[in-house]
């Protein structure tokens, strides 16, 4: 359910925030025809980097890997803005684990992550943009505490809703009529407080014009 939900969300923003790129007049579309950018229509990229897990005051440092859809618009020359689905995961999933003052030890697990966010750039030339992104994630997570002598205390497992931030720069490789490009990002995920996630990838994606 929460997935569909996550679909959905993103399906919603990207139909919102493309009306202003559809909405133009003809004097705005012949601009933006003119400046030669691709940064426009439906995008699939995949993604891979560094996984920074952090929890009880700890963090783990992972190679990790997923993917992205998304759907861009351009206001005038300069302005893109769009919507993005996200998936993220660890290699073998990341865990944190310590003990604790009473010698009981506590690890936890965070497994994959699902993504929507809204994002907004500025095309430093038709090639290049920089931009910004926000919006929500839900991630599933593991904790569970042991006893000195291995009995299990706590067994907890769930899904956690937070917020994500980040940003990066994106270049197009290859026009025609499946340009592709490719990015460099980083994201920083809060699951309300109790645990958080840094991610920093390079990605390579398709644009579906």
């Amino acid at each position: 359910m929460v997935c569909k939900g996550l679909k959905v969300a993103a399906l919603v923003a990207a139909a919102a925030v493309a009306q202003p790129s559809f909405a133009q007049d003809n004097a705005s579309q012949g601009a933006t025809s003119e400046n030669g950018t691709s940064f426009r229509g439906l995008r699939v990229e995949g993604n891979i980097g560094l996984d920074r897990f952090q929890s009880e005051g700890v963090h783990n440092d992972k190679l990790g890997y997923g993917g992205t859809i998304g759907f861009d618009g351009t206001i005038g020359d300069r302005i893109v803005i769009g919507a993005e689905g996200s998936f993220w995961r660890a290699n073998k999933w990341n865990e944190n684990c310590q003990v604790l003052p009473d010698t009981n030890s506590i690890c936890h697990k965070a497994f994959e992550e699902w993504g929507a966010a809204v994002r907004a750039g500025y095309l430093v030339t038709p090639d290049l943009l920089v931009f910004g992104k926000g919006g929500y994630v839900n991630g599933e997570q593991r904790r569970r505490i042991d006893s000195s002598t291995g009995t299990q205390l706590v067994y907890d497992h769930y899904r956690a809703d937070g917020y994500q931030l980040g940003g990066g720069v994106e270049y197009t490789l290859t026009h025609g009529s499946f340009p592709v490009y490719t990015n460099v990002q980083y994201v920083y995920s809060n699951y309300h407080g109790h645990s958080a996630r840094q991610r920093l990838t390079a990605g390579i994606g398709i644009r579906f014009k």
